[in-house]
């Protein structure tokens, strides 16, 4: 019996281990399968699911909105000052230049004397029409008393009148001939040059430039414009001129040539500049600035604008639904920074950065400009 009881004990032992080894076998087999048939909700799950459910992130472009307004455009043109008169004073007669009463620079009114010529001859002709002049008046007065009384023929009076008016025209003849010798300024001025000497000998000076005389007041301004921008200026129209030395002046279109230039094909334009006091010089170079009609335009920046693939100067809009459009516009003016434009409808938004960066059906965030540049500091 006690034998027995041994070999039962061994036997409940080894069933013991044998049903704890299949246990955990078995226990291991379903932690092994739960890895398969049960969901993980573990980070890369997370992360995964998250990617899945969020949209892709959209291109942020700023964006201005267009305002249209009349806009006068000016055109500029390059040009010059030029005298509005310009006349080269000569001698009307013979003699010897004793007086010279001007200079260069000299500004002189019209009428006053600038040079004289001596010419003993003239004054002695002077001389001898005033006595013939005073003979034959003496002549009529002392007989014309007789004649009236019909002591002489009442025809010797006719004859006597018509002598003093021949001696007279013969002195009026004498006195304009010693003017000849007087040489005036033919208009207010400034003389520009002096081309003689006191003392030359003027015996050959009829004809012979003595000085040259401008007229400063007005100045004028003169362009050449090219046709096809001709349409666009009239006479009347204010215009500025800004010169080379940085001072400016506004005056009006006095002149549009209606013949082009044969060489260069432009129309001179010419524009009357007051110049009282002579500050405006002549044959500077200056530039004028002509309004022209007014259009209907809105001001981008610069930088706005860009080319589309075929080559056409525009600018990219965001349309309501957030796409990217071009728009081919047409520049009106120049302002170096900014520009003035045409073809842009009211209140589009226009992109004014990140442009290049986009194109046309292309979706994008729009923001304004102010919003980006904080978002990039």
């Amino acid at each position: 019996m006690r034998g027995a009881v041994p070999g039962i004990r061994g036997v409940i032992t080894m069933r013991v281990a044998r049903l704890t080894a299949f246990g955990l076998v078995a226990a291991a087999a379903l932690w092994i399968a739960s890895g398969h048939f049960l969901p993980r909700e573990g980070g890369e799950h997370r992360a995964a699911a998250r990617v899945v459910r969020s949209e892709p992130k959209l291109f942020r472009v700023a964006v201005e909105r267009t305002s249209l307004v009349p806009h006068r455009r000016n055109l500029a043109i390059s040009g010059r000052t030029e005298a509005d008169r310009h006349v080269a004073i000569t001698a009307r007669g013979s003699g010897v230049l004793t007086d010279l009463r001007v200079k260069r620079g000299t500004a002189v009114k019209q009428g006053d004397i600038v040079a004289i010529l001596s010419d003993e001859a003239r004054e002695a002709q002077v001389m001898q029409a005033q006595a013939m002049v005073t003979q034959k008046r003496t002549e009529l007065e002392a007989k014309r008393g007789l004649i009236q009384n019909g002591t002489l023929p009442r025809l010797q009076l006719v004859d006597l009148e018509a002598q003093l008016k021949s001696a007279e025209a013969a002195l009026a003849s004498a006195e304009a001939e010693r003017d000849r010798g007087i040489v005036r300024a033919p208009w207010s001025g400034v003389i520009q040059d002096i081309a003689v000497e006191v003392g030359q000998a003027a015996f050959s000076f009829a004809g012979r430039e003595l000085a040259v005389l401008v007229a400063l007041d007005p100045m004028l301004a003169v362009a050449e414009v090219a046709e096809r921008k001709l349409a666009g200026i009239k006479v009347g129209e204010p215009a500025e001129v800004r010169l080379v030395t940085g001072e400016s002046a506004t005056g009006r279109i006095r002149f549009v040539s209606k013949t082009a230039s044969q060489t260069t094909r432009t129309y001179r334009v010419e524009i009357e500049l007051p110049n009282a006091d002579g500050r405006i010089p002549d044959g500077i170079t200056a530039e004028v600035i002509v309004p022209q009609s007014a259009v209907m335009a809105t001001r981008v920046p610069r930088s706005a604008l860009t080319f589309s693939s075929n080559g056409v100067l525009g600018v990219r809009t965001v349309r309501g639904d957030g796409t990217v459009e071009f728009v081919p516009i047409t520049i009106v003016e120049d302002e170096q920074a900014m520009m003035w434009v045409a073809g842009v409808a009211d209140g589009t938004r226009v992109i004014v950065q990140g442009q290049d960066f986009v194109r046309e059906g292309q979706s994008v965030e729009a923001v304004g400009a102010h919003e980006l540049t904080a978002d990039a500091k």
